[in-house]
């Protein structure tokens, strides 16, 4: 007996050295499908959306497959994030313009990086943007459709950054990189300088360099992302961003409340502000004689999780300064509503 005993206690304490070691190679992502419908504007053939990313395609509507394989050392590793699917190919949008017979807009983030100290590490390759509160990944935003300040902020940037831990509470990063999106090659020989000063949950972003060819002015960015939890149940989170071009700029500013009801059901909101001077970044489309405009994003999200799944049900309002919209009848109109139904699948 007490041999056994010894036996199942020694085997006990191995499987638990077992489940604390971590895993070094990881195989993660998710699955997005979703369903999308205008209530104060048409639908079918002349069917519109906000001009935002990922979430604006009419009907029963396709997001992304995203695979993502990892490998974790003591000192080095890498990550390999592929996607496939209409979400994928619109965050990786210059990968065709710059390859067409290519199929490097399957790759999302392709890095190395080495522990070069308990300080410092380095990370050489592509990977997603630092600036901005919302993600490319359907699994890591609350709200399901995207923000105005994400869809015309960088999605990756592909060069070689040094994050660096100053204390338990302060952090940094500075890094170099191609043009923004400029995932494949550095197309013009231009180079864009980014940096992070982090402050606990609280994060200040920059970056500056020309984007296109020689002859455009640099873009400057300054972006502030911060989320606390205010207690057990409510988590309060903020953008905000200036960005400009010669003074052809956009700036906004969202927050983004969410309440946990149940530990399967959470509601969330986003509040945001967006505008644009002298054209800004194109995204509200209809301008006034200066080239001025502005919108304000409503959306309210559900989000139920049942395992593995998570069913996200969304109201949206955009009002514009400018009749950018039309209504039911075809005539313009300064606003928008819409319903999307999405359900997100996430493995690892």
């Amino acid at each position: 007996m007490v041999f056994l005993l010894a036996f199942q206690l020694n085997a006990q304490e191995s499987e638990m050295k077992k489940e604390e070691t971590p895993k070094k190679f990881q195989f993660s992502g998710s699955v997005d499908a979703y369903f999308r419908q205008n209530i104060s504007g048409p639908n079918g053939a002349d069917a519109i959306s906000p001009n935002t990313s990922f979430a604006n395609l009419n009907g029963f509507a396709l997001g992304m497959v995203n695979v993502i394989a990892s490998y974790e050392g003591e000192k080095v590793g890498f990550v390999g994030d592929l996607v496939f699917g209409p979400r994928g190919e619109d965050a990786t949008f210059l990968s065709e313009i710059l390859r067409p017979d290519g199929n490097s807009s399957i790759v999302n983030q392709l890095f190395v990086y080495w522990n070069v100290s308990e300080a410092i590490t380095l990370t050489f390759g592509n990977f997603n943007t630092f600036l901005g509160y919302e993600v490319i990944s359907p699994t890591a935003n609350f709200n399901y459709s995207t923000s105005y300040m994400f869809s015309y902020g960088p999605f990756s940037h592909t060069g070689l950054k040094a994050d660096i831990v100053i204390t338990d509470d302060w952090s940094a990063m500075v890094g170099v990189f191609n043009n923004t999106d400029s995932t494949e090659f550095n197309l013009n020989n231009n180079y864009t300088v980014g940096a992070q000063v982090g402050f606990k949950d609280t994060f200040l972003n920059f970056l500056y360099g020309r984007q296109g060819n020689g002859s455009l002015e640099p873009t400057f960015q300054v972006d502030l992302t911060t989320g606390h939890d205010i207690t057990d149940t409510f988590f309060l989170g903020l953008n905000a961003t200036y960005n400009d071009t010669d003074g052809s700029a956009f700036y906004g500013v969202a927050l983004y409340p969410q309440f946990q009801v149940s530990d399967a059901f959470s509601i969330g909101a986003r509040g945001e502000y967006f505008a644009e001077t002298e054209g800004g970044a194109g995204a509200i489309g209809v301008y006034d004689e200066e080239g001025d405009a502005s919108v304000i994003d409503l959306t309210l999200t559900g989000s139920y999780s049942v395992g593995n799944l998570i069913i996200k049900p969304e109201l949206r309002l955009d009002s514009t300064s400018e009749e950018s919209f039309l209504d039911t009848d075809l005539a313009p109109s300064k606003s928008l509503s819409s319903f999307v139904l999405a359900a997100i699948y996430n493995f690892n």
